[in-house]
């Protein structure tokens, strides 16, 4: 009853508060990150697959300029995020406006986090049971690892989510989460140096 009902019920109560009590601050980061980003605006959107992989617009706080070199290619990501962009990301701030995305449906607070599209045909038929559920703005792999795990544990640890899913556990993501914010626990602050693409590293497994 929970997965089927009560945790969209919980998604729509919390983000609507969440939304009316700290949209003002959202405002002011987004005034923040468009002077800093030099007019390269404050928000990131970039379509990601959601439940049974429909496609949707995941909506996050840019923060990184769009300067790009003599040749017209953008610059390295650690050239071009700014230091406003860099506090936004330490703190996860830049993940605030997905509340909009929880509110809309597109989104849960927990639950595996929406990945590229070009992942989808490179996942094993047992790793595509991450689609049967919304994804999240945090979820298990994020309290278990995050950014320290390979790509099989993160997706192992989605579908244990998903084959799992309950009240307590959404209350001990959403607890722990909070913890790893407040000690900037396995955060990348630049972007690149993130682990490698998954459809990459699976090509070369061929």
């Amino acid at each position: 009853m929970y997965k089927l009902f009560f945790k969209r019920v919980l998604d729509v109560i919390i983000s609507s508060i969440a939304l009316l009590c700290i949209g003002w601050f959202i405002l002011l980061i987004a005034i923040f990150l468009h002077w800093a980003n030099k007019g390269a605006g404050a928000f990131f959107l970039q379509e990601r697959p959601g439940k049974d992989e429909k496609k949707f617009k995941i909506i996050k706080f840019k923060t990184m300029t769009d300067e790009r070199d003599a040749e017209g290619n953008l610059l390295p990501d650690k050239e071009r995020i700014t230091k406003v962009g860099a506090v936004v990301r330490k703190w996860s701030i830049d993940e605030l406006p997905q509340l909009i995305n929880v509110f809309k449906g597109d989104m849960a607070f927990i639950g595996p986090r929406p990945l590229l599209p070009e992942y989808l045909p490179w996942y094993t038929e047992r790793e595509h049971l991450r689609h049967t559920v919304r994804p999240g703005m945090s979820g298990w792999a994020q309290v278990n690892g995050r950014n320290t795990l390979s790509w099989d544990e993160k997706l192992a640890l989605d579908v244990y989510y998903v084959e799992n899913l309950s009240f307590l556990m959404d209350c001990k993501v959403i607890a722990t989460t909070v913890v790893n914010v407040l000690q900037h626990k396995d955060v990348n602050v630049v972007p690149g140096l993130r682990l490698g693409k998954l459809d990459d590293i699976r090509k070369q497994q061929k």
